[in-house]
Formats: structure tokens, C-alpha cells, sequence
């Protein structure tokens, strides 16, 4: 599910985004995943201000929500308590949106990348964000004409390699339609069931 929505945080305009995963079928017998993301973004700059990490996967759990200090590059983790930062730190989930939002994507090449300063959970590390190209994806909820981009992460249990991840957002409405996941077991083309839009 994917839902994006206008918002207020500390009287300014933001945007909140919620990713939420699920593994079906035999993956679901092999994996067990259960994902949530959750992201308060600036509105104008797209950077975050709260960002919630909630994981489970088979017997792992995580829970971690952190807030974002742009002004004093810093942050504050429920996990890690607070700690300096790189200056526009942003959160694993905002990365695809940011590059969308604050990029003209239209005057890119494809194969262009950047690296952005991320913090997934409580981990702080730089993440190669590339835009591949673009392609038009038809769904149960509709069609539209997707960038494509790939980030370059951790691998884990489940991804194949750390370039096993793509997600396909919508140019107009800047939401995914699908996210590609290359797993040790194959390709998963995860789509959404459910897009929210306020």
C-alpha cells in the first residue's frame, strides 16, 4: 500500500508519505516480510522532519522513528538518542521521492546518479540513487509513465545484490506504481493494491 497525503508538522506544509510491504505466496514461506515506512516531508524541500522505520521480518523486529534537525544538522533517534549529521540528511523512503521532486527529471540522462546522505533505521550512509529511464507500466490500479530508479543498497537476506531494487514512480503523481526486487530466489514485481491520495 502507498499513501501520500498534504500535511502540517511545527506549522509548516509537508507531505507525508507510508510504504507498506508484504510477501505473499511462497515468498511469504521463505521471507515473512511485513515492512513499514513513514515519511514527513518539507514541502518545498522535500527534506524530512520525521521518518518511522517498522520491520518484520520472520523473528526480526524493528521499530525506530527519527527526527530530523536540518538547521543544526542533526538528528534525534529513539534508538540512539540524538547526534550530529551530514547536512540534508534524508530518511531511506524520501530518497526516491526527493530525487523526483527536487531534480528535473526531463533534462536527465539516463544513467545519471547521485549520491545522497541516507540513514535506514539508525544506520547513516551515503546511497548512489540512478535514474534509469522511463517506461510505461499498466496495473490493476491504472497506467502511467514511470522514472525508473535504482539505489544502490544493503542486500540483506532478501535482495539478490545491492542493485536489486527499482522503483517505478508516476511522473504526474510522483507515487510508485511498482517496485521490481531482484531476491535470491528470483524477480518479485511488487505493485500496489491500494494508492491513497488527500
Amino acid at each position: 500500500m502507498v499513501e501520500k497525503r498534504d500535511t502540517v508538522f511545527g506549522g509548516k506544509k509537508c507531505i507525508y508519505y507510508r510504504l507498506e510491504g508484504n510477501t505473499t505466496g511462497l515468498t511469504d514461506k521463505i521471507f515473512k516480510v511485513h515492512d513499514t515506512y513513514e515519511s514527513i516531508v518539507d514541502a518545498h524541500t522535500h527534506l524530512p522532519y520525521v521518518a518511522v522505520r517498522n520491520a518484520k521480518e520472520k523473528s526480526y523486529r524493528y521499530y525506530n522513528k527519527v527526527f530530523f534537525y536540518h538547521q543544526k544538522d542533526s538528528i534525534f533517534s529513539e534508538r540512539t538518542g540524538g547526534m550530529k549529521v551530514p547536512p540534508q540528511l534524508i530518511d531511506i523512503l524520501s530518497a526516491f521521492f526527493y530525487m523526483v521532486n527536487v531534480y528535473d527529471m526531463d533534462t536527465l540522462k539516463e544513467g545519471y546518479s547521485l549520491v545522497l546522505p541516507t540513514i535506514n533505521g539508525h544506520d547513516i550512509q551515503k546511497m548512489k540513487v540512478k535514474y534509469v529511464n522511463n517506461e510505461i507500466i499498466q496495473t490493476d490500479i491504472g497506467s502511467s509513465l514511470c522514472y525508473v530508479i535504482a539505489p544502490e543498497v544493503k542486500k540483506g537476506k532478501l535482495l539478490k545484490s545491492s542493485s536489486g531494487l527499482k522503483f517505478y514512480i508516476a511522473q504526474n503523481e510522483k507515487i510508485p506504481y511498482q517496485i521490481e526486487i531482484e531476491t535470491k530466489v528470483g524477480k518479485i514485481e511488487a505493485m500496489p493494491i491500494e494508492i491513497i491520495r488527500k
